[in-house]
C-alpha cells in the first residue's frame, strides 16, 4: 500500500474507531447503578456484563466493517489466525473493571489498531467522564469531548502540578516510593487512561514493573509518541504489538526528558527478575 493510501486508510480506520468506542462508552454507561454481574476469570480480574458488552458491540462494528483485519481483546478468546493478518484491532472493552465496579470514574475503553506490529490508529473513551483521546501515526494526538467539541492538540509535557500516575499496588510498593519522593505519586485505575493523562501532559509519567497486555497499551502507546512522548517496556525497549505473547514486562511512558530517570528505577527492578 503507498503512502498516500495507507493515510486515507488510517483516516477512515480512526472515523470507524471513534464511532465504535462512543458507542460502547454508551453500552458501559448503561450498567452504571445496575447489577453488573460481577464474577471473576482469577482471583485479581474481576469481569461484568458490561465488558462482554461492550467487547461484544466493539467486534461486531469494528469486524463487520473490516472482516480483513484480525481481532485480539481481552475478554475475546485469543486464536493465533491474527497472527497472520497484517492489521489486528487490539481492544480493550473495558480498562479499568475494579475501578469501574468501585464507581471511581478512572476506567477506559481503549481501540487500538496495529499493522506489521506498530500502531497506527488508536482510540481512548472515558465513559464516566466523556473525554475522548484519539491519535493516528504521523498525524498528532488529540482529545476532545464526546459531545463533539473541537479537538486539542496534545503535548506530552506536563502541566504546573501534573503527577506521576501509577496503579494503587504500585503506589504502595517501596520501590516506587523511592522514585516519588521528588513527585506527588497519584494512585489511578486504567493503564491507558493514564497514558492518555501523559499524553495530555496531564501527568508527569507512568511507570510499572508490572506485566500488561498489549490490550492495555496499544492506543495509549500510540498517544504518547504522537503527543512527543516516550514509551518503553521496563528495559528500555520499543513495545511491538500483535505477536504470540501478548504480555509486555513492565511501562515507562514520560517526556523524553523524565524517561531516562523513570527507566533507571523502573529497568532495575526488571533485571532481578528471574
Amino acid at each position: 500500500m503507498s503512502e498516500d493510501a495507507q493515510r486515507v486508510r488510517d483516516e477512515q480506520d480512526l472515523v470507524l474507531a471513534l464511532d465504535a468506542a462512543r458507542a460502547a462508552a454508551e453500552v458501559v454507561r448503561s450498567y452504571i447503578g445496575r447489577n453488573l454481574g460481577v464474577r471473576h476469570k482469577s482471583p485479581d480480574q474481576p469481569l461484568t456484563e458490561a465488558d462482554l458488552a461492550a467487547d461484544r458491540l466493539l467486534r461486531e462494528r469494528l469486524l463487520a466493517a473490516r472482516p480483513d483485519y484480525g481481532w485480539l481483546s481481552e475478554e475475546t478468546a485469543d486464536s493465533e489466525e491474527r497472527l497472520g493478518r497484517q492489521s489486528v484491532w487490539i481492544v480493550d472493552p473495558i480498562d479499568g473493571t475494579r475501578s469501574f465496579i468501585a464507581g471511581r470514574p478512572e476506567f477506559s475503553i481503549s481501540v487500538g489498531l496495529a499493522v506489521n506490529g506498530t500502531p497506527r490508529v488508536g482510540v481512548i473513551v472515558n465513559p464516566a467522564t466523556r473525554e475522548v483521546f484519539h491519535a493516528v501515526r504521523g498525524q498528532g494526538a488529540y482529545s476532545s469531548e464526546e459531545n463533539g467539541d473541537e479537538p486539542h492538540l496534545l503535548r506530552a509535557e506536563p502541566r504546573p502540578g501534573a503527577e506521576l500516575v501509577a496503579s494503587r499496588s504500585d503506589v504502595k510498593a517501596q520501590w516506587l516510593q523511592e522514585i516519588g519522593r521528588g513527585w506527588t505519586l497519584r494512585p489511578l485505575g486504567s493503564t491507558a487512561y493514564k497514558l492518555a493523562l501523559v499524553a495530555a501532559g496531564r501527568a508527569a509519567g507512568y511507570i510499572t514493573r508490572g506485566r500488561r497486555s498489549e490490550w492495555d497499551l496499544c492506543a495509549g502507546v500510540l498517544l504518547v509518541e504522537e503527543a512527543g512522548g516516550r514509551i518503553t517496556d521496563a528495559k528500555g525497549r520499543p513495545i511491538s504489538f500483535n505477536r504470540r505473547d501478548t504480555d509486555v514486562e513492565g511501562v515507562i511512558a514520560a517526556p523524553h526528558r523524565l524517561h531516562a530517570q523513570l527507566l533507571a528505577y523502573g529497568g532495575k527492578g526488571q533485571k532481578r527478575r528471574p
